[in-house]
């Protein structure tokens, strides 16, 4: 029993390391070789768990293997547009200004079921709102909408919009983020002063508290704190 247990940690910390070093993506956004990778890990890593017969040398030898494999082809492919057509294969316009394009369906693989579906998930129910669908290597349906269809934004009208970046993290689960304190040349002092203000007595009451780049904080207090301050949360 014991040795199973162990055989199991080490195939599962082998595993999770070796997904981390092939990328952060999403099953859906898996290339196929990268899908046939992460299929053949899962498979060489359930074998030896099942079986104590097998040596665990042989499945973490053939699982660093096309680690290696999956890695080399990556590298490969970031230095050559060549290799990267053959590995991955090129996208499809399937719908090229506003007209259904049959041929490049054929050649994908891909029908009128499958178009509609994935447009229906970008919330296009009408065909003659898009102007080009380009179906990608992943699988994913890009859409460009016709001009006419298009939200409207704020440079259509003209109007002047300020910077907005990234809000700034202060207060995770209760804990001061110092590092991202520092990004913004703020003091945990200052942090503690504006949350006393809010009626917080410490950080620790703060379920989240971030930074927009406008200065203003939003904040939202722990639900066992909410009888000790004045407010639920909001910005200031």
């Amino acid at each position: 029993m014991l040795i199973t247990v162990v055989r199991t940690v080490l195939l599962y910390i082998l595993v999770v390391t070796t997904m981390r070093i092939m990328g952060k993506r999403q099953i859906a956004q898996l290339e196929p070789f990268e899908l046939v990778i992460t299929i053949m890990i899962a498979e060489l890593a359930a074998i030896p768990m099942q079986d104590r017969h097998i040596p665990l040398i042989n499945g973490i030898i053939a699982i660093l293997t096309l680690l290696f494999i999956q890695v080399t082809f990556s590298v490969l492919s970031l230095k050559s547009l060549k290799f990267r057509t053959i590995l991955d294969g090129n996208y499809s316009i399937v719908i090229a200004n506003g007209i259904i394009q049959e041929k490049e369906m054929r050649e994908a693989r891909y029908n009128l079921d499958e178009l509609l579906e994935q447009l229906r998930q970008k919330e296009i129910f009408n065909l003659d709102d898009v102007e080009f669908a380009i179906l990608e290597t992943s699988g994913e349906l890009s859409v460009l909408l016709k001009s006419q269809k298009r939200p409207v934004t704020p440079k259509d009208l003209q109007l002047a919009t300020p910077y907005e970046g990234l809000p700034t993290v202060l207060v995770f689960d209760g804990q001061v983020m110092a590092t991202e304190l520092n990004k913004v040349n703020l003091s945990e002092g200052w942090l503690r002063a504006e949350l006393q203000k809010l009626g917080f007595q410490d950080p620790s009451q703060v379920l989240i508290a971030s930074l927009n780049s406008q200065g203003e904080l939003f904040y939202q207090a722990k639900e066992k704190a909410l009888n000790q301050v004045k407010v639920k949360g909001g910005a200031r």
